[in-house]
């Protein structure tokens, strides 16, 4: 059983275009992503699944660049991508996880992708029931689950967020769902890649920790960073966010 993390990863955002590519402390968010992923021990591949547009022709290169596996498939059926990414490098259970969580906590990748091994279940996520701050969010299932979810609908909304259809039909999928610890429940808190303000306040988070050399920081240290600095903290806070991972 091969267990690999999956990014969706493309330039064309509406809100913050190329944001993924866009550097803080020195690196690409989406370097910052895959070090961050490559802490987990489980986790043997990490693959970026962009789009066949001509625009995500920047996320090869830096693909290529960095030797890190890559795989190109529609930009608006997201399932299919993942799908297609996941048999191309023979993954078993996938571990997704969005191009614009970059301060997404290794701990939490670990817990979930644990929670999924130790029970028999078609599903794992932390990201359903929001409880975590947004930008932490992971799910996993099995590379045939998501194929199985692929063939029971048609629904645009359904392809475009990858587990969607999982996540509306608990009778047929059994799942779990993480809820995190007190001391880092926050749901309000937007850690993710979306808007310009985000991009200011992470860029903020990530250069403070690496002046302090804990370059692998978890959601706590983040949350107690932001618990003394509201000025930080309120960068983002009326920036609306998308309800479907």
């Amino acid at each position: 059983m091969k267990i690999g993390a999956i990014i969706e990863a493309r330039m064309n955002s509406n809100r913050l275009p190329g944001k993924v590519l866009l550097k803080a402390a020195g690196k690409t968010f989406l370097k910052h992503l895959i070090e961050r992923i490559n802490k987990v021990s489980k986790i043997k591949n990490i693959v970026v699944a962009t789009t066949v547009n001509k625009q995500d022709i920047e996320i090869v290169k830096f693909c290529k660049k960095n030797k890190i596996k890559y795989f190109r498939g529609s930009e608006e059926n997201v399932m299919e991508r993942v799908i297609a990414a996941a048999k191309k490098h023979k993954i078993d259970v996938i571990v997704e996880i969005t191009g614009d969580c970059p301060a997404i906590d290794p701990n939490i990748i670990s817990q979930c992708l644990e929670i999924y091994l130790k029970n028999k279940v078609d599903y794992v996520t932390n990201c359903h029931v929001r409880s975590y701050p947004d930008g932490m969010d992971v799910q996993v299932y099995k590379l045939q689950t998501l194929i199985k979810s692929s063939k029971m609908t048609n629904n645009r909304l359904d392809k475009e967020h990858v587990t969607l259809h999982i996540r509306k039909n608990p009778k047929k999928f059994s799942a779990i769902h993480m809820l995190p610890p007190q001391d880092i429940f926050w749901p309000e808190l937007g850690l993710t890649l979306d808007e310009h303000q985000d991009y200011y306040m992470l860029k903020t988070i990530f250069e403070y920790f690496y002046k302090k050399k804990n370059i692998f920081f978890s959601c706590l240290d983040i949350i107690n960073f932001l618990k003394i600095n509201k000025n930080i903290r309120n960068i983002n806070r009326f920036v609306k966010r998308k309800n479907n991972a």
